[in-house]
């Protein structure tokens, strides 16, 4: 066999060692497709617009009408996502609108203290939201966000994929009501308008997968000058 034989017979061997590497993937088992975009839906810029959801640290300016005592423009929702009051205690804040946190408010003052007390609560300073980015991009690292915020946004702020990234394993993990969640997606659809750009929230985790491909022939293009020495050497010692 000559050294150009054994050149082709090596590259051969190693994409098919990658392309097994790659076919037993633990990415490959996370939703994508619907079921992907139905646990990590796309901003809807049609929907008309909805009141700011509440989130853990979030500073609260809340006011009750002629009780100056019960009022507070610096109410800092804890970090499970609840509030301290007078009088009633504790009450859970995160996961709803500020209307619908001063309604509640409204309805346990007035059932043992205030007759049709008048509650305004507003958000005074919302708390900072992070995304973390992890795998293959070239800057991996944790990135504060705002409200409205996409997949490929997110990637962008890592400096994009690297050249061994599997484009469609892109898993973006997410906790739903106390449950962990994971979608699958895939990069090329959405950079192409194909499918649509999942919106990222505060606390979401994305992971850029691995592609073994790619990553065999990247180690195969360096090992080759080597390689390529090594059978120019043999050669010689065989004539």
């Amino acid at each position: 066999m000559n050294r150009l034989s054994r050149l082709q017979a090596l590259m051969v061997l190693v994409v098919a060692l990658g392309l097994s590497a790659c076919g037993s993937s633990r990415m490959s088992a996370v939703p994508n497709g619907e079921v992907a975009y139905q646990i990590i839906p796309p901003a809807d810029p049609n929907a008309p617009p909805t009141s700011y959801i509440i989130v853990p640290n979030d500073v609260l300016d809340l006011q009750v009408f002629q009780e100056p005592d019960l009022s507070n423009d610096e109410l800092q929702v804890d970090n499970v996502g609840n509030i301290q009051m007078p009088l009633i205690g504790e009450i859970k804040a995160a996961g709803r609108s500020p209307p619908e946190l001063a309604a509640d408010i409204a309805s346990r003052l007035s059932q043992r203290y205030i007759v049709n007390p008048q509650i305004v609560v507003s958000v005074s300073e919302p708390a900072k939201r992070f995304v973390s980015v992890e795998g293959q991009v070239k800057k991996p690292g944790v990135y504060e966000i705002d409200r409205e915020y996409t997949l490929l946004a997110a990637i962008a702020r890592a400096e994009s994929p690297t050249g061994v990234a599997n484009l469609d394993e892109i898993v973006v993990f997410r906790t739903v009501a106390g449950q962990r969640m994971a979608a699958r997606f895939d990069l090329r659809d959405v950079r192409a308008g194909l499918t649509p750009d999942p919106q990222i929230l505060g606390g979401d985790v994305v992971v850029v997968g691995f592609s073994s491909v790619k990553g065999a022939w990247r180690d195969f293009l360096k090992a080759a000058p080597a390689f390529n020495s090594f059978i120019y050497l043999l050669d010689r010692t065989r004539n």
